[in-house]
């Protein structure tokens, strides 16, 4: 186990080295101003500058610098917590136009990067739902039979097919998403960076919202200046609650990533993993793996913290960094010497109901919001921004209706966190007794 974790504030994927574009320092007009310049606040500008919009966008950062340059680069059409749990929730219509919908956010994913010609080195691979444990095998085949019912892409992988297609042994059995695969997240969040500046968005970074006031036309108020537009948008997913608007909506939650040295040519070769598909396991906090294109293993998850109050808790791990390195280890015993050379943590914004949170508020009903990705933000993030500007427009995407409902918040403080606490530590148990039962299968 290490003693000093290599940490890098963002992730290895994210170039900070990109020159930020200036803060905002006067004040100014446009059609639709945006807060947030992450996959959403990018995908809502570039459809809005399409149709001819005049838009500006707040970034209290540099555009990317959050969840949408950390996170672990799966394109993936999964849903709520899962599609049987989606299924009782919320019924079959809903839970097959949710299935409906995240299939479409995969396929606008891939279009959009086709469009703007972005070099972040995607592999459609699909995704694996990957079972531990022989336990795992009748929950994994209940689960692609519900999802296949619902219409999603998926099969069941038994344990015979999983090794026929190189799948390292520690996974047992799966469910292949066949739509999909992995990407590299900084790449992409730049890429839309770079095409929203050629589109002619007006992005300003380290510009801090300090608040959105309401009225016929809204104001976004900055440290150095204000814009003044017909419409907002706030597009801050886990850091909603600073900018002090959809308070209870969204809560933040953290995560931890790692990243090894790059893979030897035998290290490979003892792998097998041919088809080099991306894994998040079948735990109640999952663990995720998958290759980069630059010949590296990337991981993590396992290890979820919320902080009282939804406060941001800070990047840096140790405790957490710990632990995932000890299952990468468990997991890919043939890269025992393989050196860990980044881990860093990033923000997922929930929401109580697991699912995307798309609507409109305000005393004129002109602030627009898409928030809460709950994991799954690198497709739906990308096309809930679209539907934004779509409605902004005066059109509704037709994917739209699958996301309407009841809004719910989360309990206020200390519920919340005493609520968090709880199912933090049922959860763990839940995964701690699964770990020890393929810890004594494997010994065996």
């Amino acid at each position: 186990m290490t003693t000093q974790h290599p940490f890098v504030e963002v992730s290895p994927w994210f170039n900070a080295a990109q020159e930020p574009e200036p803060a905002l320092q006067q004040d100014i007009a446009a059609d639709v101003v945006i807060i947030g310049g992450g996959y959403v606040g990018l995908s809502t500008a570039l459809t809005l500058r399409a149709a001819g919009a005049d838009v500006v966008i707040l970034e209290q950062g540099v555009a990317g610098s959050g969840a949408s340059g950390r996170n672990a680069g799966h394109l993936t059409p999964t849903i709520g917590k899962d599609l049987p749990t989606t299924l009782r929730l919320f019924g079959r219509k809903r839970a097959a136009a949710l299935v409906r919908f995240a299939d479409a956010a995969v396929e606008h994913t891939e279009q959009v990067i086709q469009d703007h010609e972005i070099d972040c080195r995607y592999e459609a691979t699909g995704n694996i739902i990957a079972g531990l444990h022989p336990k795992h095998i009748s929950t994994l085949e209940q689960a692609a039979e519900t999802a296949r019912s619902l219409g999603a892409a998926v099969r069941f992988l038994p344990e015979g097919e999983m090794r026929e297609r190189g799948v390292p042994p520690a996974f047992l059995c799966g469910v292949l998403e066949e739509r999909g695969g992995t990407l590299n997240p900084g790449l992409y969040v730049a890429g839309l960076r770079q095409a929203a500046l050629r589109a002619g968005v007006r992005l300003f970074e380290e510009t801090r919202v300090l608040g959105i006031d309401d009225g016929a036309r809204v104001e976004a108020r900055t440290e150095g200046g204000t814009v003044t537009a017909n419409h907002a948008v706030i597009a801050t997913n886990a850091y909603t609650e600073q900018l002090g608007r959809r308070k209870g909506y969204v809560t933040p939650l953290r995560v931890s990533l790692f990243e090894t040295e790059p893979l030897s040519q035998s290290d490979l070769d003892g792998l097998g993993w041919k088809g080099r598909e991306g894994i998040y396991t079948a735990h109640e906090a999952l663990e995720n793996y998958r290759l980069t294109a630059h010949g590296t293993l990337s991981g993590g998850s396992k290890v979820v913290r919320y902080r009282y109050g939804s406060k941001l808790p800070p990047g840096r791990d140790p405790e957490a960094f710990d632990t995932i390195e000890q299952f990468f280890r468990e997991r890919f015993p043939t890269l025992r010497d393989v050196r860990i050379v980044n881990f860093w943590g990033g923000w997922i914004g929930f929401t109580f109901d697991l699912l995307p949170q798309l609507g409109v508020e305000g005393t004129h009903q002109n602030v627009h919001f898409g928030v809460g990705f709950n994991g799954h933000g690198v497709a739906q993030a990308t096309l809930v921004g679209s539907m934004i500007a779509e409605r902004i427009l005066g059109k509704e995407h037709p994917h739209a209706a699958a996301l309407g409902r009841r809004l719910r918040r989360w309990p206020p403080e200390p519920l919340r966190w005493v609520a968090a606490e709880l199912i933090n530590r049922a959860l763990a148990l839940v995964d701690a007794r699964t770990d020890r039962q393929v810890r004594r299968l494997n010994q065996r």
